[in-house]
């Protein structure tokens, strides 16, 4: 009788049980649930920090509610989606992400000029920020660039564009994607001749 070589096996079962060590350059934490993978269509939920080059603190959801995108439905900057594909739950890394993969470089001909009655008397100074409508109903930061004496110079330019951001990451859960719910195929008449 041939004998199978046990190490195959071993590593096998290790796989499946989720018993392998995590993959260079992520961090379980200690007694992290095993679960999916991040891949496209996934359901993921995370905890982030998000630190500017001088480690300034811009944003974080710790302590408080995770935030929830569905992997690959541009719901997440590109930079941090393309780095948590393949990590999975209790997994946590630190992605640094170029103003290319983030918010993009700050264009200088992102501004508009209004009418100075159409901002409140109390935002009419530059430097201050407003939440405007686009002509979609869609919300979105602006900036006061400069108050003229019948306008004001509104600065278009996402207020993280041209930064390099520095993020902590946690993947909290990961939900596979469920049959059916991605985007379809096109439907395309069949070939003539065939």
């Amino acid at each position: 009788m041939i004998r199978p070589p046990i190490l195959p096996i071993l590593v096998s079962l290790s796989l499946a049980l989720g018993l392998a060590a995590p993959r260079a350059g992520l961090a379980q934490t200690p007694g992290a649930p095993a679960g999916p993978a991040i891949q496209k269509g996934s359901t993921v939920r995370i905890e982030y920090t998000v630190t500017d080059e001088a480690g300034k603190l811009l944003d974080t959801n710790k302590g408080g509610q995770s935030l929830q995108f569905t992997h690959g439905q541009q719901q997440m900057i590109p930079g941090v989606e393309r780095q948590l594909l393949g990590m999975h739950p209790g997994e946590e890394k630190k992605v640094v992400v170029k103003p290319e993969e983030g918010y993009g470089a700050v264009d200088p001909a992102a501004q508009t000029e209004v009418p100075r009655e159409a901002i409140p008397p109390g935002a009419q100074e530059a430097g201050k920020q407003l939440l405007a409508r686009t002509q979609t109903g869609q919300s979105r930061l602006v900036k006061v660039k400069e108050v003229k004496e019948q306008t004001v110079v509104l600065d278009l330019n996402h207020p993280l564009a041209g930064k390099t951001l520095h993020f902590d990451v946690k993947v909290l859960e990961v939900d596979p994607p469920q049959p059916g719910s991605g985007p379809t195929e096109p439907v395309r008449p069949p070939a003539q001749g065939r």
